[in-house]
This record gives C-alpha cells, structure tokens and sequence, in this order.
C-alpha cells in the first residue's frame, strides 16, 4: 500500500510502508526502516571475537608475526595496535569491498591471571544507501606462551656467535663487583645470552657481533682495557660465497686497583704535574686516578700511557695486608686562602689532618702510637676505626722504596679509608645472573668451603669500599634494605659533622624485590607500604595516559558481548580509528 504526499513544489513523493512495522519511509531495497534494519542485522558478521595471541614467558614481549616481537606494557597504545591487527574481518579484503569502519576501542578489565584480554569495539557500515547502523561487541584475546627466538637460543649449546672473556690477574674480585654494578645501572649486559663467572673473570656470550662491539665500548669508557680478537671458522658455503664464524674477544683490564699503594718512577711522576712518587689509586673509570695520601695532590693516567708502560703496585689492596687502626685524635691542617679574613670558613678548610693512630690490636697491649697526615683525614673522630696500610712492618719488592722505608723518609701509616662497620646495613645490591661453571661445582668440599669464604671476604671489602666513597656510589643504584635500621641522630656541632662520604637514605632507591620467582612476578604490583614497582601502572592508568578508554571492574560486569545495531543518526560516519601508525 502506498501514499503520497505534495510538496510545494507540487511533484508528489510516493512513501511505502515498513514491512515489518508498517511506518510511511521512502522507498528502498528492502521496504524497512532503519529501526527494523537495525534490529534484524548483524553488521559484526565475519569479524572473529575469539583470538589467540603469542607471548614470550621469559623476555614478556609479544609475537607480532613474521618472526617479529614487540614489547609493550598491558593496556598500552602498542598492545591495542597488536591485538586490532590480529582480528581477523575487521578490515576490508578489497578496495570494492567497503567492509565495517571501526570508530572506539576499549580495554576492559580481566582478571590479572586469567589469561585474557578483552577489547570492546564499535563498528559502523553502510547497510544501504542513506543508512548507516552502528554497533558495539566483546572481542576476548587468549594469551598463549609461545618462547621467543632469542630467549630459545640461551637454553640451547653453541647458538653463540661473539664471546667476550673479561680477565683480571689479581687476587680477589672487587673490580669485578664494580663493574657488575655499573653493567645493571646501563644496563650493558642486554642482548647477552648468558653470564659465566670464573675465578679471574667472567665470560658474556652473544649472539651475534655488533653485541659484543657494543659490550665492549662500554668496558672501554668505563675500565682501562686492552682487547685481542680472533675468529673461528665453523663452516663455509661455497657456491653462496657465505663463511660462519665464532668470534672471541679477550678483554684484559688493567692489574691497578681502588687503594693500591704505588711507587711512581720520578720521570712518570714528574709527567703527571710532578706528584709525589707515593700514590694510593683513587678510583678507577676509563682513567686511573691517583692521589698523594700526604698532601692530597691527585693526578689521572689514561690506559694508553699505562698499557705503554705498565705500573706495578708495592702494596695491593688486599684484607691481609691492611691493618685497623683507631682513631686517638685530629688536628686539621688549615689553609688560609685570603690571609685578610680573621677566619677560615668551613669551604676553606683542607681535607688533609695529622692523625694520632694506634693499632686496634695493640690497644691494652702497648702504647705504641703513630701519627701522620691523611688526605681523610677531615672524615675522622676519636674513636673511629680506619683500614691503611703499616709500612713500618711492610717489606718492598721495589728497592728504591725499600731504602727509603729503612731510612725512614716514607711515613709509618697510610690511612685508606674510614670503616663505618655493622653487619646491617641500611642498603643493598642487585645482582647479575650468573651461571656458576662446572669448574667451580668440581671443587672438594674444602676447597669450595674456602672459595666461598674468600667470596664473603671480597663482598664485605666492596661494601666497604661502597660506604666510603661518595663519588663510586654515583655510578651504581643502591636500593633500600628491607628493614632499614634509624640512623643515629648526630648533635654535635656543624663544623664538627664534615663526613660527606657516609650513605644518607635519600641517595637509595625503592621497590627491589631481590630473589624473586616466577610466582612473585604474577603478585600484584603493590607491595605492603601500597607503593607500586618501578614501570607497573594503577588499573586503568596506562590506557589514560595512552588516550584510550577504560572499563573497570564494576563497570565491566554489565557489559554485554554484542549490543543490538542502531541507526546512526544524520547518516555520516564518524572519524575511522586507526592504529597502523604505532
């Protein structure tokens, strides 16, 4: 049945009526409205709202296809792009087929273990002419662990193709410790398949070349080294003209340690600003820096001057060879700058002070005492206990040193460092996985008794190291303990308070969860005091910082896997979202 109606330009418009309603609408294809279209199609048809997506348990990043993989953090702009690209319907097959045109996306909340993601999305598509229907559905992502190609090679012999073997022929490992700690901080060690520890070194393997390079110009901006390269051939293709090789790479770091007493021959001495030729090595990095323990002169060397000619301490910084003295008194060394100011300010003062030291096991023995300058002098109280070095007792294998030590013109101690000692310590350190060797699991039980215990004994001296030197921790993270002791509050003086060496809480770090297993990693973010990890976000937090929609957990139970189509009004399409360019 028909009706017609008159315009004002007086042609008349011919209505028909809705098949299934029985409304007047203009006429179409399927002689029904858009109400009625809407309610009996199904635009979402051919789009999957089941999908399975890849990722690796070990590295967490996700399986893009093609042997690719991206990392990304849940509810992340990039995982939104991976997860709409694995949709399969969603876009069109041809340029003729117009296909359904996606205009929202949302993340709504899962469960933290299930295994899940879901994504509701709202879709619009042209049904007929003049009528465009929109519609919301649920599509649930299944997440399978699938192991990446790079974590498959660690777990699988000879896959290597660089190997970096970083040696140190001294006695203990210290410089080891030190470099491990400046490895996590820049993080130098990614890309490597594995970590092997020795009693000299350890060894990195890699997986191809440029790795290693890379691994290596880290060592040389922040150790003095030399490097010996050689290859071998594994296997050649002839008619490709295409050889496999294995490279090896021997990184040897400099002998000279943190508070090695040296004695300078005088033509190197008078080179490096004409310090005194008895030195304590400072520090370490890509220079060795010295410094003149009497007047606190410092002087650097590069590694090329040293490998050229290279130094030989006369008293290594080893536990056997220090002594433990106490402090008995302090007598600053003032220097007065601008003689016109009745006093010297405390910016003003030297660093150096006459020390009186007694040995710690002489005290209720003998009376024996000693005292000399010390470049730490300003760090020290009465009744501090600091590690140097007895040259009165020491023998010299150097012998210009040695007639001099006998004649009595080199002074009785050298002070390395305050020891501000307790077995609880307010701090802590990460630590590197290393594989132990079979080497070291074929030691007899002495033996590897013994091996651990000069393992404990090098940790405690780095510690040591660490707790004194302000500007070696400024190269590491140190991370709050997990039951920080209080620190004694101090009321003396400010002029007396000048240690600025010592470990101060704001200079550590938070949120270390140090030996934590698989199932740590799955708990939940938040720890006893609420604080979150480092890169983990509140529920919903990542996707408003992204610009995309979230459901949460209330909200997320009302949601229903397909809504009904609806017309929309106006008959345009909205703005296409797009995530191709992520």
């Amino acid at each position: 049945m028909a009706a017609s109606t008159n315009n004002p330009a007086g042609s008349t418009m011919v209505k028909v009526l809705c098949c299934v309603c029985g409304i007047p609408i203009d006429p179409n294809a399927a002689n029904t409205c858009a109400s009625c279209l809407a309610s009996t199609s199904d635009i979402t048809r051919g789009i999957s709202t089941e999908v399975h997506l890849h990722q690796c348990r070990g590295c967490r990043r996700w399986h893009r296809g093609a042997g690719k993989w991206m990392g990304c953090d849940l509810e992340s702009r990039e995982l939104m792009s991976l997860c709409l690209a694995n949709i399969s319907g969603l876009k069109a097959k041809s340029k003729a087929d117009k296909g359904v045109r996606l205009v929202d996306a949302s993340w709504i909340w899962t469960e933290p273990h299930s295994m899940r993601l879901k994504v509701r999305l709202a879709v619009q598509k042209e049904v007929q002419a003049g009528t465009i229907l929109q519609q919301s559905f649920l599509v649930e992502f299944i997440v399978r662990n699938q192991q990446c190609v790079d974590c498959a090679a660690e777990f699988r012999q000879g896959t290597w193709k660089s190997l970096v073997q970083v040696r140190q022929r001294v006695g203990h490992k210290r410089t080891f410790l030190y470099l491990e700690q400046l490895i996590l901080k820049h993080g130098a060690h990614r890309g490597c398949l594995s970590i092997e520890a020795f009693k000299d070194g350890m060894d990195f393997y890699f997986p191809d070349k440029g790795k290693a390079a890379r691994f290596i110009c880290f060592l040389e901006n922040v150790v003095p080294i030399k490097t010996k390269c050689s290859k071998k051939l594994i296997g050649t293709d002839d008619k490709s003209n295409v050889s496999n090789f294995k490279y090896t790479n021997l990184v040897e770091i400099c002998t000279l340690c943190k508070d090695d007493l040296l004695y300078l021959p005088a033509k190197t001495a008078r080179n490096m600003g004409n310090i005194s030729q008895l030195v304590l090595v400072k520090n370490i990095s890509n220079l060795i820096h010295f410094i003149d323990p009497l007047s606190g002169q410092t002087a650097s060397m590069n590694a090329e001057q040293y490998w050229r000619d290279p130094l030989r301490p006369i008293i290594t910084a080893a536990r056997s060879r220090m002594t433990r003295f106490v402090v008995l008194g302090k007598e600053p060394v003032v220097l007065r700058r601008n003689v016109s100011k009745r006093t010297t300010s405390k910016k003003q003062k030297s660093k150096l002070a006459e020390l009186t030291l007694a040995k710690e096991d002489d005290l209720g023995v003998n009376d024996v005492q000693y005292q000399d300058r010390s470049h730490v002098g300003y760090l020290m109280k009465s009744g501090d206990v600091a590690a140097g070095y007895d040259l009165k007792q020491a023998q010299f294998v150097h012998d210009e040193a040695e007639e001099l030590r006998q004649a009595g013109k080199l002074p009785d101690v050298v002070v390395i460092r305050k020891l501000y000692g307790g077995e609880k310590r307010l701090w802590q350190l990460k630590r590197l996985d290393v594989d132990v060797t079979e080497t070291a699991l074929s030691l007899k039980a002495r033996a590897a008794k013994n091996q651990e215990e000069a393992d404990h004994m090098d940790e405690e001296d780095f510690m040591q190291e660490v707790e004194a030197d302000k500007e070696m921790r400024q190269n590491m993270n140190l991370y709050k303990s997990a039951v920080v002791p209080q620190q004694p509050k101090n009321d003396e003086d400010d002029d007396e308070d000048d240690d600025d060496q010592q470990i101060r809480l704001e200079e550590l770090l938070d949120a270390l969860a140090l030996d934590a297993g698989p199932d740590d990693e799955m708990e939940d973010a938040e720890g006893e005091d609420g604080n979150l990890a480092p890169g983990e976000y509140e529920e919903g937090e990542k996707a408003a910082k992204d610009g995309i929609k979230y459901i949460d957990r209330e909200a997320a139970r009302g949601i229903k896997e397909k809504d009904v189509a609806v017309p929309v009004t106006g008959g345009t399409f909205d703005k296409e979202l797009d995530f191709d360019d992520l």
